[in-house]
């Protein structure tokens, strides 16, 4: 490793795996090569080469978070088998430092005909613990676990949930160096995932390594410092997790426009006859989604189809003039002013809100009003239905009460295209990260709450 504070240091890790188009294939591949080599001949490749993981390199601190994020197939629980042990790697080399407790695939690891105490002492074993400690912390794994009398059942009775109460709870009460989870908590209740992330965060402050793979980008952004993005195989990206997340919802977002653009390609070549082919240029960033490096920040920060495009966002005091500090009670008002690149309808203009820890603390949009207004049979106009002329300029301006808690907040901006007033069929238009900024600050004399947000409460007596 490349010093004692590096807890996993991944070099050129590559792992490939050999895909067969019958049985045949696989016996010939066994017995063929070696008759060729024996005869003077070439030995012949019986097979096709799928590289899960290719050139692969990241080192990870003690103490540090980390998240792993990417699309289904893009090699995420595969690196994490590799660095767990449970998986050799074809290229390349993985070095860890301290124990590792793994939450992978559930359930594995458990015996289906031990029951759940049994089966704490053996994954206890496995950890390298001796009888004596885990009798020590039997009590504390059972309590968090909490399922009761099926403790004493066999495993193979458990729900998936079940399982993963006792999978975790086993994990984190050994006190790991290098904790490594694996989308198994998605399977649990709320309020067992509540208590999870409270351990993870307990964890990780007092110094444990985490490694994190979750389709939840937001438990990416606020369990994690730093992230790396997987897409087929390759890193993609790897920062800060506020930037790698959002490069991850731009694959995402290019991805989905590139299929319904091969739909509408293919339906137009049916009934033309025609069809055209991707340049390679073209080919080349379909197939490997790769970010084009020579953008600015401000363009690396947005992404979308592009018909209408944000060009302003003000935070405004509630006279209408620019503001960026506001103190609770005052009112904040947020000017979003966008320029229709064509014409377009069914638009919804929106914003969301992060404080400085990159948590969500509130989204809502102009269909957000049209939604209430088309439940209760409203007769004022819908901003949704609105028609909007190729190159007209239109601002919305979105007022609120400022309830917020001292921070500093970050206002992310968005236009989209909203087939249904209802937000199940939506089409990104144009995506602002760090659209404006502005701090929430506290007359501690005058008026004075803790946390997030003032739920304005009252006591009497």
């Amino acid at each position: 490793m490349s010093s004692e504070d590096t807890a996993i240091c991944v070099n050129n890790l590559s792992k490939c795996y050999h895909i067969y188009d019958s049985p045949r294939n696989r016996l010939k591949q066994f017995l063929l090569p070696r008759i060729q080599r024996v005869s003077g001949g070439v030995p012949k490749q019986y097979f096709q080469e799928f590289w899960a993981l290719k050139d692969i390199s990241f080192e990870v601190k003690k103490g540090e978070s980390v998240g792993i994020v990417g699309r289904n197939g893009s090699g995420k629980s595969t690196l994490l088998q590799i660095i767990t042990g449970t998986l050799s790697p074809t290229d390349g080399r993985v070095e860890t430092r301290g124990r590792i407790a793994a939450l992978l695939e559930l359930g594995s690891g458990y015996s289906p005909d031990f029951t759940g105490r049994e089966n704490v002492y053996l994954n206890g074993s496995l950890l390298g613990f001796t009888r004596l400690q885990i009798d020590d912390k039997f009590d504390a794994i059972a309590a968090f676990a909490d399922i009761g009398q099926y403790l004493d059942q066999p495993v193979r009775t458990y729900s998936s949930g079940m399982l993963v109460r006792l999978a975790f709870a086993v994990q984190v009460q050994v006190d790991p160096d290098i904790l490594i989870i694996d989308e198994a908590l998605a399977v649990g209740d709320a309020l067992f995932q509540k208590r999870c992330f409270q351990r993870i965060e307990k964890l990780v402050s007092d110094g444990t390594t985490l490694l994190f793979v979750s389709h939840d980008q937001e438990s990416v952004r606020t369990l994690t410092n730093r992230a790396i993005l997987l897409n087929r195989g390759k890193c993609s990206a790897w920062g800060l997790s506020s930037d790698v997340v959002l490069e991850y919802r731009r694959q995402l977002h290019d991805e989905e426009s590139t299929y319904f653009s091969s739909l509408v390609k293919e339906i137009g070549s049916r009934a033309s006859g025609s069809h055209r082919n991707l340049s390679g240029s073209e080919a080349e960033a379909v197939r490997t989604g790769t970010p084009d490096l020579n953008k600015t920040r401000q363009q690396r920060l947005s992404f979308g189809d592009g018909q209408v495009r944000i060009v302003k966002v003000q935070t405004l005091d509630g006279e209408s003039k620019p503001c960026s500090v506001y103190y609770p009670g005052d009112t904040l008002r947020i000017r979003v002013v966008c320029e229709a690149q064509e014409s377009a309808t069914k638009l919804n203009i929106a914003v969301r809100l992060r404080n400085k820890e990159g948590v969500k603390i509130y989204s809502w949009g102009t269909l957000n009003q049209d939604m209430v207004a088309l439940a209760t049979n409203s007769p004022v106009p819908l901003f949704w239905s609105r028609q909007i002329a190729s190159g007209e300029v239109v601002e919305v301006l979105l007022e609120c009460k400022c309830d917020l808690g001292v921070n500093l907040y970050e206002v992310q901006a968005s236009i989209s295209f909203e087939e249904t007033p209802d937000y199940m069929s939506q089409r990104m238009l144009h995506w602002v990260d760090e659209a404006a900024f502005f701090q929430v600050l506290m007359k501690k004399d005058e008026y004075f709450f803790g946390g997030v947000v003032d739920l304005e409460m009252r006591a009497s007596w």
